[in-house]
């Protein structure tokens, strides 16, 4: 087997800001060949309306597209939230949630999908609240790194709705269907250090040494992954 350099694994990253027409994300580029989306609306603990949802598509679409990129970091701004779900508050102002023409429409099944579909890697950097629609956005993506405060969970269920999309189907192959129930239905969340949580996320590599200087060591081994696979 093969494993990456550790001097390139260890390396600083140099990050280059492609967020210009952006509102609601940070859009950013490495010369490593990662792409950083970061949803950037950390006063709702990163919840995303519609506009949100239109920015990722668009960046993660530039970067599949991108022949020096590699692979893909999906995150959220901050350290209290990953993402928290649709924007209740932009759905009850508006009598539920409408694009840019007006049309009842939430995009995110469009970009949970754009995940699924996408040939390069995805990778999930999750620290603090991961629920709701934003624990399905992390189950999407290829790999998650959890920092320790990740909280992963639904809340659908508390207020008598459920995830009857990728959230309930999805969850059940990668966790089990009974812990999917005890998540989906009963809307338990849990840390990071709960065991089955293993099946969610990637525990081994703590938020403390993502932060340091092999900050984006996993996804550069995505990235390696992929290329010497397509060569």
């Amino acid at each position: 087997m093969i494993y990456p350099d550790e001097a390139m694994l260890y390396a600083p990253v140099e990050w280059h800001d492609c967020s210009e027409g952006f509102e609601d994300i940070r859009y950013e580029k490495s010369t490593d060949g990662i792409a950083k989306i970061t949803i950037n609306r950390p006063q709702v603990r990163n919840a995303f309306r519609p506009l949100t949802v239109k920015e990722m598509i668009q960046a993660l679409a530039d970067a599949r597209y991108d022949d020096n990129i590699g692979v893909i970091i999906l995150t959220g701004a901050g350290d209290k939230a990953f993402c928290s779900g649709g924007d209740q508050k932009v759905r009850g102002d508006y009598g539920g949630y409408k694009d840019d023409s007006g049309v009842h429409h939430l995009n995110v099944l469009d970009f949970q999908r754009q995940i699924r579909t996408c040939p390069k890697p995805v990778v999930a950097m999750v620290a603090g609240y991961s629920i709701g629609g934003g624990h399905v956005l992390h189950m999407m993506c290829d790999l998650t790194i959890a920092a320790d405060n990740a909280i992963f969970g639904q809340t659908g269920p508390k207020v008598g709705s459920f995830d009857g999309g990728w959230g309930a189907s999805y969850m059940a192959r990668i966790v089990g269907q009974k812990k999917r129930e005890k998540s989906g239905s009963c809307a338990v969340s849990t840390t990071q250090n709960r065991r089955w949580i293993w099946a969610l996320s990637t525990p081994w590599y703590r938020w403390r040494i993502w932060k340091k200087k092999p900050s984006v060591g996993a996804a550069k081994c995505c990235k390696t992954a992929r290329w010497r696979c397509a060569a």
